[in-house]
Parts: C-alpha cells; structure tokens; sequence
C-alpha cells in the first residue's frame, strides 16, 4: 500500500514528538539531580506549570490522578516539595473549599535560573522562522497535545501505591 505525502508528515511529526520529549526528559533529569528533586518531584512542577499555563491550576487530588500515586504518596510529595521551597498552597479563589498548588518563589527563581538559558536557544533556534510558521508549529503542537491528552484519558490508568 502507497504511503501519501499526509502520511510521511504525520510519521515526521510523531519521531519529533518522541525526539523532544526524549531531549526534555533528559534536561528534567539534570534539573532534578541538580536540585535535589526525584523524578516524581520534577514531574509534578512539570504538570503544575502546565496547569498554570493553561490556567487551571491543580488541586493535590488533581495532580496525583495525573501522576498516578496514591493519596498517601502524593501527600508525601506535595509536603516534600513545600518543605523545600518549591510549591505553596493557596485557596482557590474561585471555589474556597480547594487547595490549589502554586509555584514558591523559591521555585520560580530555581526555575528560572536553570531554564534561562534554555529560553534563550530557543529564541535563537525559532529567530528566523517567520510568524505564520510559528502559527502553524502552534497549532500543530495543540493538535498534538490534545490527540495525547484523549490517549491519555482512555488509559485510565491506575494510581501506583507507595
């Protein structure tokens, strides 16, 4: 069977998919040894700052269903983390009764320390690359993300305990 132009994209799409998530777990696990964190640590600011981004903050419930830990491991985690400076807690201002999870200060500036450098390869790499491909790597990436996001859903997989 032919293999279509679509479909050659489609492939290159997902093999820089797998090559950047590749490179960016390596760069997590050089700010998690350097910042004495474990890979569970760096994976939950991860999904805090995604959280943030998008502009829905996680409750500790809501990050331990993304990582998959037990009730009890995430408390450890989210105490861990708060001990070290790295997250805070704060009310939600929209419903009271959560607990959201915010980045410290400490956290931000450790944060912005390590990936500075990494903002500016990235101004570089991108710098000659007009706005409309920039758009459209945009929408290629939310195309992306949201493919992984509904993969990720129809796992359900199931807390990891300890």
């Amino acid at each position: 069977m032919p293999v279509s132009p679509r479909d050659d994209l489609e492939r290159l799409i997902g093999a820089d998919v797998r090559s950047l998530t590749a490179e960016s777990e390596r760069i997590g696990r050089v700010f998690a040894a350097q910042n004495d964190l474990g890979s569970n640590d760096f994976r939950a600011l991860v999904d805090i700052m995604v959280a943030h981004d998008a502009g829905t903050p996680l409750t500790a419930g809501e990050l331990r269903k993304r990582l998959g830990l037990s009730g009890a491991a995430i408390t450890y985690l989210v105490e861990r983390m708060i001990a070290s400076g790295h997250l805070t807690r704060e009310v939600d201002p929209d419903d009271r009764r959560k607990v959201i999870l915010r980045y410290a200060d400490h956290g931000v500036e450790v944060a912005r320390n390590f990936f500075t450098p990494l903002a500016v390869h990235h101004h570089r790499a991108l710098a000659d690359l007009p706005d409309t491909d920039l758009e459209a790597a945009h929408r290629v990436f939310e195309a992306v993300v949201e493919a992984m996001q509904s993969f990720s859903e129809e796992l359900q997989v199931p807390p990891v305990t300890g």
